[in-house]
């Protein structure tokens, strides 16, 4: 019998723990500033609502009707091993694992950050200069960071060994109201600093001119991929719900808003601290482990707020892995037939050792190359801009075509509360989404990048392209 969850409050914070991971802490507040402001807030999360709930609602469904992950639950659902659909399957586990690749680094990154600021942060350097310095230093260095991950492998592979209910639930029970209590707690902290009041006004005043086209572009794909749509990983934790019971939509709007919800809070540990101090936002890695560890050493306590702020980003992105590990080992499980610990061994080891690479090119493989990249750049390129959207714009489309509106809103809503797919869902269902995340790829392969002009005439075949596929599927 497949397992369950033993409560609605433990698939919610899983699933949670699930799409908040270390984009939320960095990414999203500096696109807000870099967009707008208060401006680009209010479209990210209008987005969130609009376009991330549906395509939530939609992937979790359909792992609840399939009962299964997402490479068998495909077959299961399309009745044939050759379907094209079930390229959604194939896909978003080959993204899982590609972002496995890289994830399991930046986990250990902080990981030897938190322990190191536990000792008072020696070592790390005092200006941006020589904290660059430092961490160029430590990640060419690949032994701690290959230790590290070995010891991040090891704890998901204990946590998902015990299966769903006693095992990534109970734990994301206790470390998803943990992160909650600290980010609230590095934020009182940070808007109390002497001058962090211009890192709030940056933050949060509206700048309508900095709105552009490519600014509600940026807010889509935030919201898209901070979400966690097209990972494979919502289907599979969707195909522990029961099948009657469970309340699809609102759980899939409780996730959304929390998500959405610890990115907007992040915002307000960031930028007081770094205005208080004076220092510039910096996009990406350098933002961690560079500005904020150079700022973490000149503020009064800052070995303490360090540690804190460490830890933070680690139960950020340990939650949001080890339930990635947990969709692999299930995945191994309905696909090939493995019992659960098996599987658990298979992908905890194979796990490790595509990490190694990736952890190799940030040091002494820096000269190996794909595309112009490094593995690490490759990986997180390749599954970030190409293979989520491109799972999320299949669900979308087979939504529409193979599974249709009236059959989706009725298996969707059985079991469902307050929030129910209802007509007002249909236009974004059917019109909206597949064109936005048709866009959202366009831009992930750089069409129409600087070029605006380009940019809408791509946008306009994609519209044109979708009404003519969508004469075929009136309903």
């Amino acid at each position: 019998m497949r397992e369950r969850w033993s409560s609605r409050a433990g698939f919610i914070l899983t699933t949670a723990g699930f799409s908040v991971g270390l984009g939320n802490i960095w990414r999203f507040p500096y696109l807000a500033g870099e967009n707008g402001g208060g401006a680009f807030l209010v479209v990210y999360v209008a987005i969130a609502i609009l376009i991330g709930i549906p395509l939530m609602t939609a992937e979790l469904s359909l792992g609840r009707k399939s009962r299964l992950t997402p490479i068998a639950g495909m077959r299961k659902l399309t009745g044939s091993r050759r379907s094209p659909w079930n390229l959604i399957g194939w896909l978003g586990v080959a993204a899982a694992v590609l972002i496995t690749s890289f994830y399991v680094m930046l986990i250990a990154w902080l990981a030897a950050y938190f322990v190191m600021f536990l000792g008072g942060g020696g070592g790390l350097g005092q200006t941006p200069a020589e904290t660059r310095e430092a961490f160029d230093a430590f990640t060419a260095t690949p032994g701690p960071v290959v230790g590290y991950a070995a010891l991040i492998v090891l704890l998901m592979a204990l946590v998902v060994s015990r299966g769903v209910a006693r095992g990534i639930e109970r734990y994301a029970k206790v470390l998803m109201p943990l992160l909650v209590v600290l980010l609230a707690a590095l934020a009182v902290r940070a808007i109390t600093l002497p001058g962090a009041a211009a890192g709030l006004a940056w933050y949060l005043t509206p700048d309508l001119s900095a709105l552009t086209g490519s600014a509600v572009l940026a807010a889509l794909g935030q919201a898209f991929f901070s979400i966690g749509i097209g990972m494979a990983t919502a289907f599979g934790l969707g195909s522990y719900l029961d099948a009657r019971k469970s309340d699809v939509p609102g759980n899939a709007a409780m996730v959304v808003a929390f998500d959405t919800g610890i990115a907007v809070m992040a915002g307000f540990v960031l930028f007081p601290a770094l205005f208080a101090f004076g220092m510039d936002p910096d996009q990406g890695a350098g933002l961690l482990f560079v500005t904020m560890t150079s700022l973490f050493q000149q503020m009064p306590g800052g070995a303490v707020f360090g540690a804190a702020f460490f830890f933070l980003l680690l139960v950020a992105g340990f939650t949001s892995q080890v339930a990635v590990f947990e969709i692999l080992v299930a995945s191994a499980g309905d696909s090939l037939g493995m019992a659960r610990q098996r599987a658990v061994a298979l992908c905890g080891v194979l796990c490790f050792l595509i990490c190694i690479p990736v952890i190799l090119s940030e040091g002494i493989w820096a000269h190996v190359r794909i595309l112009g990249m490094d593995l690490f750049d490759f990986a997180n390129r390749v599954s970030g801009d190409y293979m989520i959207g491109a799972v999320g714009l299949l669900i979308s489309l087979y939504v529409v075509s193979t599974w249709g509106w009236t059959c989706f809103q009725e298996d969707t809503n059985r079991g469902a509360g307050r929030v129910r797919v209802s007509a007002a869902w249909r236009p974004l269902v059917r019109f909206i989404i597949p064109v936005a995340v048709a866009l959202v790829l366009l831009g992930g392969f750089g069409v129409g990048t600087g070029d605006p002009v380009l940019f809408l005439g791509c946008a306009g075949a994609v519209v044109v392209g979708y009404a003519f596929f969508l004469r075929r599927f009136p309903a």
